[in-house]
């Protein structure tokens, strides 16, 4: 779909997707092992998403379009969860 709409509404409107991975409103109930098993070392907060957004809107990403980000700290990579 981001694909698609980003073709669709294009040069008029650029179309990204965020897929968050584990974003913790508070860290306060984390264990050791829940960041451990991070390949950066932690879980993710609100403010990791915000960056992207934040950058997705600005003049610097004005060459990006149907982009799909993956802001999940590399877990998804690693495959093997605690």
């Amino acid at each position: 779909m981001t694909h698609a709409l980003a073709i669709s509404l294009g040069p008029a409107v650029r179309v990204n997707c965020i897929s968050p991975g584990w974003i913790a409103m508070s860290q306060d109930e984390l264990r050791a092992i829940d960041h451990e098993q991070h390949p950066v070392g932690r879980v993710g907060k609100p403010r990791d998403v915000a960056a992207l957004v934040a950058l997705l809107l600005s003049a610097d990403a004005g060459f990006i379009t149907g982009q799909n980000f993956v802001v999940d700290g590399g877990i998804t990579r690693k495959m093997i969860y605690a």
